[in-house]
């Protein structure tokens, strides 16, 4: 089923993705900008991810401007429901929990297979905010043959250092007895394994925000890595007021990457 609501030039969708690999149904909502209405034309699209207990239409919600930027950028923009606290991960000690299958193949297969996107990794870019910043840059480097260009913003990059905050522990296991899955599924230590594909890549950070260190620190390591990113650190906490500026800079970097990759 299919809901629709057209809100200015932009229309919503907000659609059921079903999961094979958990073996149920979530919700996601699909933001086509005006310029869909011509028929022919296949637009890029930037997949959103809501961050610790959001949902998939938490972003819409806090940020009515994504329609504009929709618009503005004549591009798609898709928030899929990434569970309360998967931290889009297929969980290491809970097979319950398979939200990297999720995200970068189930839904990715259903926007391609139901709207006139680019089906190629030059028209897919993917971020988030905090939980989805960490999946933004977990999922772009560990499937660069599906995105593009991934971003982060006030992201959760390093989860060592938070063991017992937003139930990391559940998905991850405990520090002592699995201690290093805390270290091989944050994005600080995935960029080590840099795709083959090269990557459009952005994150950032508010200074007065939880994550700031970590995010410095991701940005010193791809540095000396020699990993080219755009890197953005400003006055900032953790909240909807810097998320709705910064999602205004994300989207004009992957707008532009889409510009110059454009067949």
């Amino acid at each position: 089923m299919v809901w629709v609501l057209s809100v200015k030039g932009a229309v919503v969708d907000t659609v059921d993705i079903y999961s094979n690999a958990m073996q149920k149904s979530y919700k996601c909502v699909v933001i086509k900008p005006a310029a869909y209405k011509h028929k022919k034309e296949r637009f890029p699209v930037i997949y959103l991810l809501h961050g610790y207990s959001g949902w998939y239409s938490n972003w819409l919600l806090k940020v009515p401007a994504l329609k504009d930027l929709a618009d503005e950028h004549r591009m798609m923009i898709v928030c899929p429901d990434g569970g309360y606290s998967s931290w889009y991960l297929n969980s290491p000690v809970d097979t319950a929990w398979k939200f990297e299958t999720y995200i970068a193949e189930e839904v990715i297969s259903f926007i391609d297979a139901r709207y006139r996107t680019i089906p190629d990794r030059t028209g897919r870019a993917i971020t988030g905010l905090s939980m989805g910043g960490h999946g933004g840059l977990y999922l772009g480097f560990r499937h660069a043959g599906i995105f593009g260009a991934c971003g982060s913003m006030s992201g959760g990059v390093y989860l060592r250092p938070f063991p017992k905050n937003w139930d990391l522990a559940k998905r991850l296991g405990d520090t002592l007895n699995h201690a290093a899955n805390w270290e091989s599924y944050s994005v600080i230590n995935i960029i080590e394994k840099k795709p083959a594909d090269s990557l459009a890549i952005i994150v950032d950070c508010g200074t007065e925000d939880f994550f700031y260190n970590v995010n410095h620190a991701l940005h010193e390591k791809m540095l000396r890595l020699h990993i080219p990113h755009d890197y953005i650190e400003r006055p900032g906490r953790h909240d909807w007021a810097y998320w709705s500026n910064a999602v205004e800079y994300q989207a004009l970097f992957f707008s532009t990457y889409f510009g110059k990759n454009k067949k």
